[in-house]
């Protein structure tokens, strides 16, 4: 466990706000790191490490990284509200949390900010966000992680939970939509108006089952959850069988590594790997969802073996003794201007990297559901 907060240490150390050493997709383009669904994940987890050890190095860290993105006015480098990315409202869910922390009005304007963006989205006709203004009448599973626990969460604490309908109303049209009857897993995104060349022309939906869609997916239902109120009833009490049904599907396909497949249900395919980030997810996942009790306690095992197993394959130490973590996916999508196909080659085609915050974050945020075990 040492070797980990090590690991973060070393992150942090070699990180600025315009240059964070886990965002490599920034550094690959040579840009400056803007507000983005990146850097929020990891300071998401930094956070969360100061929640359970109280050191207070995560906590100014923190705070320092996301204060010089935020203005007086409630402004924030590199955001634009017009642009309609749902990708863009995930690190506003650290906002919460330093507002809390430091009474900063600039944050509570900034969420403000962000929630703005919340009432401006376009929607299918089944009232899903779109993805993104650039992908019109789609939604990917990786959109629901990064717009509903701010959503919820904003309900629950400034709003009264008037939109409360809306937003499980939006799960209930993925699970709808999205999931497989056979296996009980969601294909990474569906086009409800039927006319992108990756959609299924009957369906809407895309051809795979990619881990870490089915990862940010998990932990949409589970954080947004975290964030309800759960005297809320029905809709409330559904969504958590959901979940619950989600983990049942996703543990059909835990290899005994304790990792998953970049395509989930065909772990022997050529090609196919043992991915970390969708397997951290779902590591933080089991754990989580067990602590909350949504989850009956036998689940927990499987969260503790799919931590380990991600230690024991892709956390490597190199010459100079600096520990690394393998085996990340940078990035999967489909459609766009490199016209992503969503096929298994595509999913396979896509760079394998070390360190990157979409496998370190889920990665902290599983350890720390490991050291609250041991409290």
């Amino acid at each position: 466990m040492e070797r980990i907060e090590k690991y973060i240490d070393e992150l942090m150390e070699k990180s600025t706000p315009d240059r964070p050493i886990w965002n490599i997709e920034k550094i690959m383009q040579g840009v400056k790191s803007k507000w983005n669904y990146i850097d929020g994940c990891m300071i998401k987890a930094i956070l969360e490490m100061y929640a359970i050890t109280k050191d207070e190095k995560y906590f100014q860290f923190a705070d320092a990284f996301i204060d010089c993105k935020v203005a007086e006015d409630g402004s924030i480098d590199g955001y634009d509200v017009n642009e309609l990315n749902i990708d863009n409202i995930n690190a506003g869910k650290t906002l919460f949390e330093l507002y809390d922390l430091t009474g900063k009005e600039k944050y509570r304007k900034a969420i403000d900010l962000i929630y703005s963006q919340i009432e401006q989205m376009p929607r299918t006709k089944e009232g899903n966000f779109w993805h993104k203004n650039i992908y019109p009448n789609q939604v990917w599973l990786d959109g629901l992680y990064m717009c509903q626990p701010f959503y919820m969460e904003y309900e629950t604490r400034f709003n009264d939970r008037k939109n409360y309908t809306d937003i499980f109303n939006q799960f209930e049209q993925v699970q709808v939509n999205m999931r497989d009857k056979e296996t009980g897993l969601y294909y990474h995104a569906y086009d409800s108006s039927r006319e992108m060349f990756w959609c299924d022309k009957v369906t809407g939906l895309s051809q795979n089952f990619w881990l870490r869609a089915l990862g940010w997916y998990a932990m949409a239902l589970l954080d947004t959850l975290d964030k309800a109120d759960a005297s809320y009833g029905a809709p409330y009490e559904n969504m958590k069988k959901v979940f619950i049904d989600l983990m049942d599907a996703m543990l059909r396909y835990q290899d005994e590594s304790g990792m998953w497949y970049q395509v989930v249900n065909v772990g022997g395919m050529d090609r196919n790997y043992l991915e970390t980030s969708g397997s951290a997810i779902m590591a933080y996942a089991l754990l989580k969802g067990t602590r909350l009790g949504f989850l009956p306690e036998r689940y927990r095992k499987h969260g503790e073996k799919a931590f380990h197993g991600i230690c024991d394959t892709y956390l490597t130490t190199d010459e100079e003794g600096n520990l690394h973590l393998g085996g990340i996916c940078l990035v999967a999508g489909l459609g766009g201007a490199q016209k992503r196909s969503g096929t298994y080659d595509y999913y396979m085609s896509e760079p394998v990297v070390n360190d990157d915050a979409k496998g370190v974050g889920p990665f902290l945020l599983a350890y720390t559901e490991m050291l609250r075990l041991q409290k």
